[in-house]
């Protein structure tokens, strides 16, 4: 619950913002700068200035992308979407959350994650090749009274921005919509494949405004439907175009895999996307979880150079497109390797579970049984904040993926069970999964980062803390 001084700031924020707005639309194209020093004003410093600065400077320049990414916003989307969303976001996720879980982590001793995920239901209507979500059945849910457990204990220790996935979310949409209402300091997003989108639903969540959807597609509708099953594409299509009609905010979600690379990534398939309004892009290296994977899509360390080279070519302001993307994996170098095991972020999965990674299903707590301070002081999420980064080649930065021998250990070390809620499987058969691809990996993402200049995300780990020294040289003396 918002306190009696953010619920001031907050009112004063969108008055201020309903003026600016009101300015800004009389000409879009030499007012906008006004909007971006209104953002920078609600984050407090969260971020550093030189990223509002670079930002302003491209959006004065006609020809960048960023100038045309933002004008699509101002032109697109709804005033009190974008509104809330930047209340939410800037207020909420900005200003208070960084300040407070900054704080906790000082007062905890542990990894304080600044985004949750979970999943409302295992339910889900398509069942895509080699994903596990469809295996879980339809009978585990979170109750709506544990999913407003899991945002008021978040949003006390700062966290402020909500990732729904699943089994498919919106199956749960009105208890989606309801935690929406009752947190309008937090940013909600939701990972659907599109299926339960219409005209109601919109008009719910333009009435909510802080909630926004990431689609899942592959490409063409030729290497969508291939994964995701005939009539997938043509659903999700039909879906963003409502979605834009109606002004709301909403990006995709790629799964890329060994197969569909040349269709997630060409100019084709992302003017489309921006086309229909889309302006966010998750990208996600396909991982081998569960006992239907697909070892075979992976893809393979000369993907992951393509991926890796053509994501800085895209988001350049004068070689890219007007859609900001990310990569999980091959942008780890931003935010200093894994993010996981509450660092960044963790995972509950429909059953209360407690997961480091929504791709790590292992797990020695229970929200039903345990608060989620307990959980994140818990021997799985203390050994995640021990060993990050599990490697200083942050082009290598799965515990899993490609250091399979750190999951193991931290596996056999704390006892965590597995968590899959139909088939369980041991960290040894998932490793052996990406033994192959962790030793191919190796060697090519090394020359990969000794040949190119990196970011300095100026992360402290547990290793820099007076504790982690201390225990490092006492660990040397031995």
């Amino acid at each position: 619950m918002m306190t009696a001084k953010e619920k001031i700031e907050r009112a004063t924020a969108s008055v201020a913002f309903d003026g600016i707005y009101k300015y800004v639309k009389k000409n879009p194209e030499e007012n906008i700068i006004k909007l971006i020093d209104l953002a920078q004003k609600l984050m407090g410093g969260a971020f550093p200035e030189k990223n509002f600065d670079s930002f302003r400077k491209a959006i004065q320049d006609k020809d960048n992308v960023w100038h045309t990414f933002a004008m699509n916003i101002l032109n697109n989307a709804d005033g009190e979407v974008i509104k809330k969303m930047l209340l939410a976001l800037g207020l909420g996720a900005g200003v208070n959350g960084t300040k407070a879980v900054r704080a906790n982590r000082e007062k905890y001793k542990c990894n304080i994650p600044f985004i949750m995920l979970f999943d409302p239901t295992s339910a889900c209507n398509l069942k895509c090749k080699g994903c596990w979500s469809a295996e879980y059945g339809h009978k585990s849910n979170l109750s709506l009274d544990e999913m407003r457990s899991i945002v008021n204990q978040g949003t006390e220790l700062g966290t402020h921005l909500y990732m729904l996935t699943g089994g498919e979310p919106l199956i749960k949409k009105k208890e989606i919509l309801t935690l929406c209402r009752e947190n309008p300091d937090c940013a909600f997003l939701a990972y659907t494949n599109a299926t339960l989108i219409d005209q109601a639903f919109c008009d719910e969540m333009k009435e909510v405004g802080n909630l926004t959807l990431a689609l899942s597609i592959e490409g063409s509708e030729e290497s969508n439907d291939y994964r995701r099953g005939d009539g997938a594409y043509k659903t999700t299509i039909e879906a963003m175009d409502l979605l834009k009609k109606n002004g709301l905010l909403y990006g995709i979600s790629v799964c890329y895999t060994s197969k569909n690379i040349p269709y997630v990534t060409s100019d084709e398939f992302l003017d489309l996307m921006v086309e229909k309004g889309v302006i966010f892009g998750l990208y996600f290296n396909y991982m081998p979880v569960g006992k239907d994977a697909v070892v075979e899509l992976i893809p393979t360390p000369e993907q992951r150079v393509f991926m890796y080279k053509w994501l800085r070519k895209v988001r350049n302001g004068k070689t890219g497109k007007p859609m900001f993307i990310m990569d999980f994996q091959n942008d780890a170098e931003y935010v200093g390797g894994c993010i996981a095991g509450g660092r960044n972020y963790f995972h509950i999965n429909s059953e209360g579970d407690m997961e480091p990674c929504v791709f790590i299903h292992y797990s020695d707590s229970n929200i039903r049984n345990k608060t989620i301070v307990e959980g994140l002081k818990s021997p799985l999420f203390q050994a995640y904040w021990h060993n990050q980064p599990f490697n200083d080649n942050h082009l290598r930065p799965c515990p899993m993926l490609e250091n399979p021998e750190c999951l193991r250990k931290i596996i056999a070390e704390t006892g965590a069970k597995s968590t899959d809620l139909i088939e369980p499987e041991s960290a040894e058969t998932l490793c052996a999964k990406c033994d192959k691809f962790a030793a191919a990996w190796k060697p090519v993402a090394e020359e990969l980062w000794n040949s190119t200049k990196h970011p300095n995300p100026k992360t402290q780990f547990y290793r820099d803390t007076p504790e982690g020294r201390a225990e490092l040289e006492k660990k040397n003396n031995q």
